[in-house]
């Protein structure tokens, strides 16, 4: 008889599967699940050299899948890689200040200072009576000798010292790509602050980026997500289009670092992947020429590593005023979508021919997209796509979706196109929202509950490192709509289920991923990815879910993670 490798027991398997059941054992031999039950179900598949792990009541889930993080990105804007200006490290622009004095203190003169994840939301002096911004100005106080670069947590805002400026040449006669935008202030004065596609006027004088570092970000993300239980992820933004773009696109060499760890078996996670044509203000000419160019890459296990599709931005982000909205901001303005063209008309022609071509041409299209009005835009072009150039199955989504309405989502979910939400950007928005949507609105920012009565295929992820990839989080918030500075509920009305939430974690993320037939629950034949937390999820308060520790982690029936006992 050929026993199991491995036997867990005694717990609380979470299935996943279409009824939801809740078990207590799964055997697993090789890579493959192999029998799903009790105790006696597995019990003869106990062997003589199986691995028999007593679970004492902990939860087992299928491997969680962040379906949408720049897993380079976050190796290298986490220390020891990057500065780190992040709330609750930093609060204020003094605070961000000092970490950069501090920075400028170890480093030579003329090396550049980088950083990423502050928030003007969480920045003392932006929220006292003042309002008033980050400048260059602060930051040139300590850093006159050395170039400084600190991206927002949204990584759609750049804030830089005159150094910098100097360095790259810019300042207020450069051209600003179109969708772009470089603040100035009532004397005509640039401010050191650049938003979307103007980003790169300074981000392509940044250091480039060598083999060796890349690997050493890929590995130490890696690392970082499998303690967290993650045991699949897509990164959607590699290619030509991220050459000149810090943040989450990791250009041409963050797709082959991939490939080399893919091709020596040392990945230990499961990648999908999203080439990115051109970054935020390209134009379907440059979209259409890249995509042409790229020979997507290819390991030898597809189910480790693949290339499925192509990513597109329509717009900005709300806290930047730069989503295209109907309705107006509080203060005014709707924002624009971020490509290139110098009326809305021209710039909806572009995104849409995008669109067009990433479908024509077989691939899988995922397009960013948060401001309504955008999102109507993007629905309308991928409808038009798939109907004009029908193919079986694309499973084309909407990355991000924030604003959707009721009655997008029934025509997304008439037309099988997915949305990829994320419930921990929610929880770090919620309590700064309304002073730039208005309170109803930001209560409804990422309609969970709208998008699951619509029947819309629903994924969730974390936008690494935009939020930390914390699963556990991203599900609670989910239950309750909580923020996380005041706790208070935003929008109680779009709450969803337990189950719901899990499934955008695990079946919903493999349909994203076309693997549903073979992972994304725990069901016999299916691969052994497995997340063990510490508790039982079923009855736990979901205020206490995101405190849940990983145990283990496990990879094709591979231990890839496990804690060590405290």
């Amino acid at each position: 008889m050929n026993y199991a490798d491995s036997v867990y027991i005694n717990g609380r398997v979470f299935t996943v599967d279409a009824n939801f059941s809740i078990t207590s054992s799964v055997a697993v031999t090789g890579d493959v699940i192999t029998v799903v039950g009790t105790y006696d179900d597995v019990a003869e598949q106990i062997g003589p050299d199986t691995a028999v792990i007593d679970l004492v009541g902990n939860t087992v889930l299928p491997g969680i899948n962040d379906s949408h993080l720049h897993a380079i990105a976050f190796g290298l804007d986490t220390p020891p890689l990057s500065l780190d200006v992040a709330y609750p490290t930093v609060s204020s622009i003094a605070d961000v200040v000092g970490a950069v004095q501090t920075a400028v203190d170890a480093a030579a003169d003329g090396e550049w200072i980088i950083g990423t994840g502050w928030d003007e939301g969480y920045l003392d002096e932006c929220r006292d009576e003042s309002g008033r911004s980050p400048t260059r100005w602060d930051l040139d106080a300590v850093s006159a000798n050395n170039p400084v670069f600190l991206q927002d947590f949204s990584r759609h805002t750049s804030w830089v010292n005159s150094a910098a400026l100097k360095l790259v040449g810019v300042d207020e006669n450069t051209a600003v790509p179109e969708g772009g935008r470089a603040i100035k202030n009532a004397d005509g004065v640039l401010t050191g602050i650049f938003m979307e596609g103007a980003q790169s006027l300074v981000q392509s004088a940044l250091p480039i980026l060598d083999d060796a570092r890349r690997e050493k970000a890929a590995r130490s993300a890696i690392a970082s997500l499998q303690r967290e239980g993650i045991t699949s992820f897509t990164d959607p933004a590699l290619g030509p289009g991220g050459e000149a773009l810090a943040g989450g696109a990791m250009g041409s060499g963050g797709l082959a670092t991939y490939a080399r760890l893919a091709a020596a078996d040392e990945l230990g996670i499961r990648v999908s992947v999203l080439l990115l044509p051109c970054g935020m203000s390209g134009t379907a000419e440059e979209f259409a020429d890249n995509l042409a160019s790229i020979e997507p890459p290819t390991g030898p296990d597809p189910r480790m590593f693949r290339v499925l599709g192509v990513k597109v931005f329509a717009d900005g982000i709300p806290l930047s005023k730069t989503s295209w909205m109907h309705e107006e901001y509080v203060g005014g303005g709707c924002g624009s979508l971020c490509v290139g063209g110098e009326t809305d008309e021209r710039r909806v022609e572009q995104v849409t021919e995008m669109i067009r071509r990433g479908h024509v041409e077989g691939y899988q299209v995922g397009v960013h997209v948060t401001g309504d009005r955008a999102i109507d835009t993007v629905a309308s072009a991928l409808i038009a796509a798939q109907r004009d150039h029908p193919r079986d199955d694309p499973r084309h989504y909407l990355i991000h979706g924030d604003f959707v309405s009721r009655e997008t989502l029934d025509r997304l979910a008439e037309a099988g196109i997915g949305v990829n939400m994320n419930p921990t950007i929610k929880w770090t928005i919620a309590d700064l929202e309304p002073e730039f949507v208005g309170r109803d609105r930001a209560a409804y920012e990422f309609p969970y509950r709208s998008a699951a009565d619509a029947g819309v295929r629903l994924m969730s992820s974390s936008d690494a490192p935009v939020t930390m990839p914390n699963w556990r989080q991203g599900l609670s918030t989910m239950i309750l709509r909580e923020s996380k500075a005041s706790r208070t509920v935003s929008g109680p009305d779009q709450t969803i289920t337990l189950a719901q939430a899990l499934r955008t974690y695990t079946i919903d993320a493999a349909w994203q991923d076309f693997a549903e037939d073979w992972k994304g629950s725990i069901e016999v034949g299916k691969v052994a990815d497995l997340t063990i937390v510490e508790g039982d999820l079923e009855t736990i308060d979901p205020h206490d879910i995101p405190a849940m520790a990983v145990l283990r982690t496990v990879v094709g029936g591979t231990v890839v993670y496990e804690r060590t006992p405290q």
